[in-house]
């Protein structure tokens, strides 16, 4: 019998909340297996994030761009038709379950909406109707969310609400509390599962994503003398891009200061525990059914967050803490091992592909990580490229391409576009633009050469512009000081 496969997401962790000494279930399966230390992933946002991991395709390519709330965008939302995913290639051969947050959209409805072997053991439209059957209210409300600016279209503006950072204990008892639901219904099913075939398990956790109201023990459990914020939390710096001040993240991120991020890490890491805790119960129940042992687990997050980083909130922008995921992929017979080539989620399906000789129809935009895996990095170019084009409408954009120790960063709004050049290994804050200090434009314009190349064969309906980094620093070279 094939292995087991099980694939533990979070949702919005940052990669710099683990080995903290709050996760060790998580740190369990980094210290078991693979780790892949430059994964990122193909978009920070939560439904295109997850269309190129399952589907290993860029959003460009899968048709997968952005969360598809509003109606008037809502096709970009969905992978089309005739695109593989991880789902359908294996729910035949393996007892395919799914367990949490279900951010995977296809053209024709959600995944659990269409004709589907996987058996749905929960889903957030079913965590709904558990609160509703117990007179329950979910974590969050009002004084969570605030207001922000929302294009449609790129065309016109309306104004919704988001969450912030504001922070709160959830009172009700902890098995109504999001994540505590979906593990409970994760364990059910393993115990109830096909067990005549392989395991397939997808547990989706929603933490650590706001809101950040978290019930106890998990909201007490973080001390502000158990951490100490990064130094760039607060930190609006000279050089990054103003753009993002018309993007959700720049909105809120800008209403707290320093100071006042501090609660909000506090309960964040709260959660990020809470997170851990849940995971610890999957992994628990793998070893009392004896599935551990023959199980390929990986641990991801689809996307990080800023939490206060750069002065920004939420995820949808290119920065470290944002686009830099983890990922480790613990294997029967492996030992840890730590690979520093830039990997992306687009990788991990054709790896399993790989791995376990799956059947599938077309190409994938990723390629197998096996080689890397058994020392062999002839094959990897040490690339990865992430775009953003907004939120639950198109409206906001955002390139990016990782090269090896360089990050170059194009940021869209109407007729502007502004460029950042980071050193990730020697800046790994992303505090100075070396577009700004002069000596790095050949490198530059050849990676804007690579990353506009990429979008033409990609078909990105967005192109981008001549960069000019005499220009850029005519233009910008009076840009206020770090507050």
């Amino acid at each position: 019998m094939k292995p087991n496969v099980i694939i533990i997401m979070a949702d919005q962790l940052r990669s710099d909340a683990l080995g903290r000494g709050f996760t060790p279930n998580i740190d369990s399966i980094r210290a078991s297996g693979i780790e892949f230390s430059r994964a990122y992933c193909a978009s920070p946002l939560c439904v295109p994030a997850r269309g190129a991991f399952f589907t290993g395709k860029y959003p460009n390519t899968n048709g997968s761009l952005i969360n598809p709330w509003l109606p008037y965008d809502s096709y970009y939302g969905d992978v089309h038709k005739g695109i593989d995913n991880l789902y359908g290639i294996m729910e035949k051969e393996w007892c395919s379950i799914h367990s949490g947050k279900q951010h995977l959209f296809t053209e024709g409805g959600k995944l659990e909406d269409v004709d589907s072997d996987t058996f749905w053991a929960s889903t957030e439209r079913t965590y709904k109707e558990y609160l509703a059957e117990n007179g329950v209210k979910a974590p969050g409300g009002p004084y969570f969310k605030s207001p922000v600016p929302e294009m449609k279209g790129g065309a016109f503006t309306r104004v919704t609400r988001y969450s912030n950072a504001n922070t709160g204990c959830y009172e009700e008892d902890e098995k109504y509390y999001f994540d505590r639901y979906f593990a409970d219904k994760a364990v059910e099913a393993i115990r109830n599962r096909d067990r005549s075939r392989p395991l397939l398990l997808n547990a989706m956790f929603l933490a650590p994503h706001p809101p950040l109201q978290i019930p106890e023990p998990w909201y007490s459990r973080i001390c502000d003398d158990d951490f100490e914020l990064p130094e760039n939390v607060g930190m609006y710096y000279p050089y990054q891009s103003p753009l993002q001040m018309y993007n959700l993240t720049g909105v809120i991120g800008a209403r707290y200061k320093r100071n006042e991020w501090k609660e909000s890490w506090r309960v964040y890491l709260g959660l990020v525990s809470m997170l851990d805790d849940c995971v610890g119960m999957v992994l628990d129940e793998l070893k009392a059914e004896g599935l551990y042992d023959d199980s390929i687990i990986i641990f991801t997050s689809d996307h990080g967050e800023m939490l206060g980083s750069h002065a920004l909130f939420q995820k949808m922008c290119m920065y470290e803490e944002s686009a830099h995921v983890p990922l480790f992929m613990s294997m029967p017979g492996r030992e840890h091992k730590v690979i520093d080539r830039v990997v992306s989620h687009i990788d991990v399906l054709p790896t399993l592909a790989d791995m376990l000789s799956l059947h599938h129809h077309g190409e994938f935009d990723g390629r197998s990580l096996m080689p890397l895996i058994s020392g062999d990095a002839s094959g990897n170019d040490d690339t990865a490229y992430i775009q953003f084009d907004g939120n639950g409408a198109r409206s906001n954009f955002q390139r990016c391409i990782v090269r090896g120790r360089y990050k170059l960063i194009a940021d869209f709004f109407k007729d502007e576009t502004f460029f950042e050049l980071y050193d990730v290994i020697s800046d790994p804050q992303e505090t100075e633009n070396l577009i700004f200090t002069g000596g790095h434009d050949a490198i530059a314009i050849d990676l804007a050469r690579l990353l506009g190349k990429h979008m033409a064969e990609t078909s990105d309906m967005i192109s981008l512009p001549s960069i000019a980094p005499e220009e850029l620093r005519r233009r910008y070279g009076d840009t206020p000081v770090r507050r």
